[in-house]
């Protein structure tokens, strides 16, 4: 079958957009379904995204954070395993580190990629004993997720006192200069470059998709104070380029 014939039924990300934040109760399946549409691009459309560099920076937030040799880490929405390999390489033990992720399409590509432990459920009921991680990990998936609130309570339960939660995601920038620049680039150049390298229309919707959920979500000094609100301790920010952001905070106890 072609990839006319895959993609003739597929939203536009505007649709997709729209979809997602009109209908609460379909944002789960609106999201595991473009996940498994798009899952064969995931990686191509990150590396576009990123220069080539997302590796490098999810190693550097990761070990910033403490992950080491040691410890238990579990990656909620790893999709494609992209922050999990990073994971990987820091503690050095394939069963240190549990990816979780709704889309079953995504957990193939992580399985053959990486051989952790994984499982399909969403970030607001993760199958996972009480207290077992010490850093709960999440890339560029806030975004995706329908309760943040929720999401966080498990998060909460699932670390151990005094383990970390890591967040990795991407705001508008705030500046008119910067935030122009990045819509020409990431709204504009990056799916038009998926499309070219993909030949695949799934690719550049993705990539839209992305884009347009950024400029509708939640602002940094947001997340900071849901995280607050959540119960987690010494909450920080990192920014860089007032676009990327390194969230993490620390699970109350010793």
């Amino acid at each position: 079958m072609s990839n006319a014939d895959d993609c003739k039924d597929e939203p536009d990300s505007r649709v997709l957009v729209d979809r997602y934040y009109a209908d609460p109760a379909r944002r789960q399946s609106t999201m595991r379904d473009l996940f498994n549409r798009s899952a064969q691009h995931y990686d191509l459309v990150n590396r576009i995204f990123s220069l080539g560099s997302g590796g490098w920076y999810r190693r550097f937030c990761l070990r910033r954070a403490g992950v080491r040799p040691g410890v238990l880490v579990v990656d909620v929405a790893t999709g494609t395993g992209l922050l999990a390999r990073e994971a990987l390489a820091l503690t050095g033990e394939r069963r240190a580190v549990i990816g979780v992720d709704v889309s079953e399409a995504m957990l193939m590509i992580a399985q053959r990629n990486l051989g952790i432990p994984l499982i399909q459920a969403s970030a607001e009921a993760l199958p996972l004993a009480s207290g077992i991680a010490d850093f709960l990990i999440m890339g560029y998936a806030l975004r995706h997720v329908a309760d943040l609130g929720t999401a966080l309570a498990e998060a909460m339960r699932v670390l151990r006192p005094g383990g970390s939660i890591v967040l990795l995601e991407v705001s508008a920038p705030r500046g008119r200069l910067l935030r122009a620049l990045a819509g020409g680039f990431i709204g504009f150049v990056v799916p038009l470059l998926c499309l070219l390298m993909a030949r695949d229309r799934r690719a550049r919707v993705l990539m839209q998709y992305h884009w347009r959920s950024i400029l509708d979500y939640l602002p940094p000094d947001a997340i900071v104070q849901v995280l607050n609100d959540g119960g987690f301790e010494s909450v920080s920010c990192k920014s860089y380029l007032d676009l990327f952001h390194h969230y993490s905070g620390r699970k109350p106890g010793s």
